[in-house]
């Protein structure tokens, strides 16, 4: 059943330009952007380019962003057309259709990581010390939990508009609070205390590790294990909230 379920939706965004386009190209293209901004700073020998730091944070967070905002409104497209309470009304388990969807919107996720990551290396020349496999391993993660989160959110939302409407509530204080503008450690007390729980937190510290090591080091597969319980945690969550009838 989840694999059936996986296979219509990655058959309908085959035929779907646009989402097609949204998923695999925009995150390259504000990647570029952001590149860009950076491209005529003065640095003084040695000191590594902001972009290095800048660049790699962002190939976790366009994925988020992007597959948070595809998966929400595309699952609301589904319950609003009668197409979701149709299926529900199957022998298929609610986890079933929640992890199908999970599992081809994961599908997606990995290519749409695996183009940023190629372009910021082959591209735009990113320079770390850790493996770029390793980097596309963490965006994979991330935009998966973009995929979970999308998925949940949804399940409370009625109409698309009220789906983007939890971008500022859901994704935007992840992404002030990760430690992206500010160190945490830098923050007050209430503030870090928040963005110690936040999932995209694990993802930056993650990517922060790869950064600085040339090896694999305990403290990212810790980061990487807490990510992977996170969204199957929101997936199993995201089942339980789905309702079987659309108001």
């Amino acid at each position: 059943m989840m694999l059936a379920t996986a296979r219509r939706v990655l058959d309908q965004l085959r035929h779907d330009h646009r989402s097609v386009a949204l998923i695999l190209v925009v995150p390259a293209l504000l990647l570029t952007a952001v590149y860009f901004l950076y491209q005529n700073e003065t640095l003084p020998p040695g000191v590594p380019r902001t972009f290095d730091r800048v660049g790699l944070m962002m190939l976790a967070i366009f994925p988020f962003v992007v597959m948070f905002l595809v998966t929400s409104i595309t699952m609301l497209r589904e319950r609003t057309s009668g197409t979701l309470e149709r299926l529900l009304t199957t022998p298929i388990h609610k986890a079933d259709l929640l992890f199908g969807y999970g599992l081809a919107f994961s599908i997606m996720a990995a290519l749409q990581s695996l183009v940023a990551t190629a372009v910021a290396y082959w591209i735009f020349d990113l320079d770390i010390k850790g493996s770029p496999g390793l980097v596309v391993m963490i965006a994979v993660i991330n935009a998966v939990l973009g995929v979970a989160l999308g998925l949940l959110c949804s399940a409370f939302a009625r109409t698309e508009f009220q789906a983007v409407q939890f971008m500022p509530v859901v994704v935007v204080p992840q992404i002030l609070l990760c430690g992206l503008f500010v160190a945490r450690n830098r923050m007050n007390e209430v503030l870090e205390s928040i963005s110690n729980v936040l999932p995209l937190t694990f993802s930056v510290d993650a990517l922060q590790e790869i950064a600085a090591n040339a090896e694999a080091t305990d403290q990212l597969w810790t980061d990487a294990g807490t990510m992977l319980a996170i969204v199957l945690g929101v997936l199993v969550l995201a089942s339980l909230t789905l309702r079987r009838q659309t108001s």
